[in-house]
């Protein structure tokens, strides 16, 4: 890599961090449903998947990756969020060699269903609703050089609560790749939810910008086994750094078994998942299930279903 590409990447680093480390407003941003990790393998790690993304779900955790799907990848997602939440993420990503690849990103997070109840009827009124929260977005990546990819992202995000109680708001990713042949190293960044502000009624929330960075290397690579250690951390608009480590073990690309920490968080703790992949007619089809610890608040179940075609 020349110097001014080095440059050109230590300022993506610097700008970021210059303009976070100065803010720790615990609870003022809205959209949070945005910073739900979306993904198994990633949720399996702790997190730490920034470098690490290679698939559709890259549309979410690195743009700027989805230049490694070979033609054509889609991504599916449930989570078993708290409280009967369900969060559900959906992806697709094509690669057209020329001209780079795009992918279309969704992600939704629905409440069960609720009574409407009132001051004068504290029992309920006989009516039901569900809040929900969307995020639309169409991705862009391609190869800046043989090392180096760059991509983004264009959302709409939109909320509602009930009926009238609704907001929405436009935002983008920016992020980077560097890869190299040697046992596969790779160095991400990524600047996410930059963008207006969500508005219910009188008071506006901004969306939760994050800076994040990581690296990723195969500590072990042979013909049979692979193990793959990663560290990323991030930089939240709204509170303090917070870092992960993670490690997957990959035996003939057939079984995936996972493990990540979280550092500096106090809710978020470890994580554990595995992954089944085989190939059919010529598809790559993986499945993965990840467990993850959320301390007091208990325990998140994700599953989901990559295919590359």
């Amino acid at each position: 890599m020349n110097m001014k590409k080095l440059r050109f990447l230590s300022i993506l680093i610097l700008v970021p961090l210059v303009l976070f480390a100065q803010y720790e407003r615990p609870g003022s941003a809205g959209g949070q449903f945005l910073s739900i990790g979306v993904d198994p393998r990633a949720a399996g790690m702790g997190g730490a998947f920034i470098s690490v993304t290679d698939g559709a779900e890259a549309t979410y955790y690195n743009p700027a990756a989805i230049v490694n799907v070979g033609h054509n990848a889609l991504s599916f997602t449930h989570t078993s969020w708290f409280a009967g939440i369900n969060h559900d993420f959906a992806a697709f990503v094509t690669n057209r060699d020329k001209i780079g690849s795009f992918g279309l990103i969704f992600t939704g997070l629905v409440t069960d269903e609720m009574e409407v109840r009132t001051p004068l009827q504290p029992d309920g009124t006989g009516e039901t609703f569900y809040a929900g929260n969307y995020r639309f977005g169409l991705v862009y990546a391609r190869y800046m050089t043989n090392h180096v990819s760059f991509g983004g992202s264009v959302n709409y995000v939109y909320s509602s609560l009930y009926k009238d109680f609704s907001a929405s708001a436009v935002f983008v990713d920016i992020s980077v790749l560097y890869q190299t042949q040697f046992r596969d190293f790779r160095f991400g960044m990524k600047i996410e939810n930059f963008g207006s502000e969500l508005k219910f009624i009188n008071e506006s929330y901004p969306l939760p910008t994050n800076f994040q960075f990581g690296l990723s290397i195969n500590a072990v690579q042979s013909e049979s086994n692979k193990l793959l250690v990663s560290f990323a951390a991030q930089k939240p608009n709204v509170g303090k750094p917070i870092g992960s480590v993670g490690a997957e073990w990959n035996y003939k690309n057939l079984i995936y078994l996972r493990a990540g920490y979280k550092l500096n968080n106090e809710v978020q703790k470890y994580a554990l998942g595995f992954g089944l992949g085989w190939t059919f007619k010529q598809k790559r089809i993986i499945f993965n299930y990840s467990y993850s610890d959320f301390s007091l608040l208990g325990t998140v179940n994700r599953f989901g279903l990559n295919l590359g075609f």
